[in-house]
C-alpha cells in the first residue's frame, strides 16, 4: 500500500480531520499519514477580502513545505470573510501544494448576522465574535460559525472537506493539468 505523508499548515483539529477525511477518499487504495504543524498566514488574523484569504491559505502551504520538505502535499486552509452584494459573506480558501504542482479551491460562502458583522466591524476575528455572541468557547475549533449557523446541519470540517476534494482535481488529473 502507498503511503501519502500530507502536512496541514495548521494545528487546529478541524482542519487537520477535514484534510485527512478528504484525502482518503481521493486516493482510498493509499494510506494517508496527516500531520498539522503551525505555521504563519503572512496575512491579517481575520482576512477580509477574497484575495487576502486565499494569500492566506498559499503563503500556509508554502511555509509548510519549507518546514517540512519530505512531505508528498501541503495544506494550507484560511478562512476569511468578504463585504459583497451588501452582506459580509463567510468562506475559505484552500491551497494544496506538492513538490510539482498547485490546487486550489474554495468552499461554499455564507452570510454572518449584523451582530456578528458589527463585532468584525470593530476588529474582531470571527471565531471570537462568534464565541462572544453565542456565548460559547473556542467554537472555531469545533463547529464554527457555520456549524453554529446551521445549527450543526454543517459543522465546520465537513464544510471544509468538499474544498480540499476540489483542491486536488489537478493532482487526480494530471493529463488536464
Amino acid at each position: 500500500m502507498k503511503e501519502i505523508k500530507v502536512v496541514v499548515a495548521s494545528k487546529n483539529p478541524v482542519k487537520i480531520n477535514c484534510t485527512a477525511a478528504a484525502f482518503k477518499k481521493v486516493f482510498p487504495e493509499s494510506r494517508i499519514l496527516v500531520e498539522g504543524i503551525s505555521v504563519p498566514s503572512g496575512v491579517a488574523d481575520q482576512p477580509m477580502t477574497d484575495k487576502e484569504t486565499l494569500q492566506g491559505a498559499q503563503n500556509r502551504a508554502e511555509n509548510a513545505s519549507r518546514l517540512v520538505p519530505e512531505a508528498h502535499y501541503w495544506v494550507g486552509i484560511e478562512g476569511g470573510i468578504d463585504e459583497v452584494h451588501q452582506s459580509m459573506e463567510a468562506f475559505a480558501w484552500v491551497y494544496i501544494v506538492s513538490s510539482t504542482r498547485r490546487g486550489k479551491a474554495r468552499t461554499a460562502s455564507f452570510d454572518l448576522p449584523p451582530q456578528i458583522q458589527q463585532l468584525i466591524h470593530k476588529g474582531i476575528e470571527l471565531g471570537v465574535a462568534d464565541d462572544m455572541v453565542f456565548k460559547r468557547s473556542n467554537s472555531k475549533q469545533k463547529n464554527g460559525a457555520v456549524g453554529i449557523l446551521t445549527k450543526d446541519l454543517i459543522n465546520r470540517a465537513e464544510y471544509y472537506e468538499p474544498a480540499v476534494v476540489l483542491a486536488l482535481i489537478p493532482f487526480v488529473n494530471q493529463d488536464l493539468y
